[in-house]
Parts: C-alpha cells; sequence; structure tokens
C-alpha cells in the first residue's frame, strides 16, 4: 500500500467518523440533507463517495462551533479535518 493510498483511507475514515457524529443529531442531519438535497437512502447509497465526503467535512466547517465539536469527539484537531476534505476533493 502506498502512502497516497494510507492517506485517502485515513481521510475517508476520518469523513465518515464525521459524517456519523453529524448525523448523530437530528437537527444536524436534517440541515445536512436539506443542503444536499439526498434522503436518508440516498445518503447511505453514497456514503463512501469521496465527494459527498468531503461535502460532509465542508458542512461542519461552515459552521465552525460544529467543526470543533465534532474534532473533539473523534479525538483530532480541527485541521485535521480540513485536511481530510482537501484529500478527499482531489480524488
Amino acid at each position: 500500500m502506498t502512502a497516497h493510498q494510507t492517506n485517502t483511507e485515513d481521510a475517508a475514515t476520518l469523513a465518515l467518523g464525521a459524517l456519523a457524529w453529524t448525523l448523530g443529531d437530528p437537527a444536524r442531519a436534517e440541515r445536512l440533507l436539506a443542503l444536499t438535497g439526498l434522503d436518508a437512502a440516498g445518503l447511505r447509497a453514497r456514503a463512501g463517495d469521496p465527494a459527498l465526503l468531503a461535502a460532509a467535512i465542508g458542512f461542519l466547517e461552515a459552521h465552525e462551533p460544529d467543526l470543533v465539536a465534532c474534532a473533539l469527539a473523534l479525538e483530532v484537531a480541527p485541521p485535521q479535518l480540513v485536511a481530510a476534505r482537501e484529500a478527499l476533493e482531489k480524488l
């Protein structure tokens, strides 16, 4: 496995954690679904899509308190979430 594959996998894993955190709050989940235009089934179907994962982190970035709270819950620094989004956007 190359370093790029590892970084991509790490970014995707972190983004999945961020997505799960986001969906853990009904109001936040509803906002995410409204902004993406997806329903729950569509979100599940695309959960592995790098673009969707990047968008989920971007959603958190749009409201810094959410980004910070998510980072705290995932035990990472907020810039790590931002770096994961950037890596996923390059795919």
